[in-house]
């Protein structure tokens, strides 16, 4: 056993030597190595945030118009309620002129009929005469200014008269014989004479008519009439032309008839 020993001692020895001339590595300690760790990773997170981030929500554009895709569904509508807003306010404005002008007519008129100008009312000097008198169906003859008296009835077209009067076929009126229009006369000027403007009543066929003297009348006979169409058709059919007729003064005349 001895010799044993002595032949394995000398290589525990060389053994001993060769790990002891190896040199040897401190062991790291525990908190530095996770601070390297932790500042590897560190060192990671740093390189990807370095990076720019990519947009999760990357828009659109459309090239003719330059909105968003996403907000096209809205112009649209912003642009559905514009026009319905503009079509509301052309209908308004359009009411609002229309009632203005229908005031403003309605007041015109109201203003006209409420307060008639100087212009408006009827002159009856040296125009045409307002002698529109009533039919009176039927009527006596007075006889205390003279009359009834019986001549022949017909018709013309007036215009300005002897009595400078102007008329027309639609007035009730009448022309008397210049026999007795020169009698009544007391100048030179045939409108001053006195039986201008005075009325006499004619009476035919139960139907009588008022009439204002205007003229004078070169073709008839003393008790002879000529008035207008709308005084004959009253008393007569136009077809007829002449036809007799009574007459009698409403007013004293300033000349007998005899």
């Amino acid at each position: 056993m001895s010799s044993e020993n002595e032949n394995n001692a000398p290589v525990t020895e060389v053994a001993q030597d060769s790990w002891g001339s190896m040199p040897k590595r401190k062991p790291v300690p525990t908190a530095t190595a996770a601070m390297e760790s932790e500042e590897a990773a560190s060192g990671q997170t740093s390189l990807t945030n370095d990076k720019p981030a990519a947009s999760s929500t990357k828009k659109t554009w459309l090239p003719s118009t330059w909105l968003p895709a996403g907000g096209l569904g809205l112009w649209f509508a912003s642009q559905k309620r514009s026009r319905k807003f503009l079509i509301i306010g052309i209908g308004a404005g359009i009411l609002l002129i229309a009632l203005i002008i229908g005031l403003a007519v309605g007041l015109t008129v109201g203003k006209k009929y409420a307060n008639p100008g100087l212009s408006e009312l009827p002159l009856l000097i040296n125009t045409k005469v307002d002698t529109d008198f009533s039919r009176h169906p039927n009527l006596p003859l007075p006889t205390a200014n003279g009359g009834p008296y019986e001549g022949d009835l017909t018709y013309y077209n007036p215009a300005l008269g002897s009595c400078g009067y102007t008329n027309t076929d639609s007035d009730m009126i009448c022309a008397v014989s210049h026999i007795l229009y020169d009698a009544a006369s007391t100048g030179s000027n045939p409108n001053a004479n006195p039986l201008c403007g005075l009325k006499i009543r004619l009476r035919r066929n139960g139907e009588s008519v008022d009439v204002k003297i205007v003229d004078r009348c070169v073709g008839c006979a003393v008790t002879d009439l000529d008035v207008t169409e709308a005084v004959f058709k009253k008393v007569a059919d136009l077809d007829q032309g002449r036809v007799s007729v009574e007459w009698s003064w409403l007013e004293t005349p300033p000349v007998s008839v005899s």
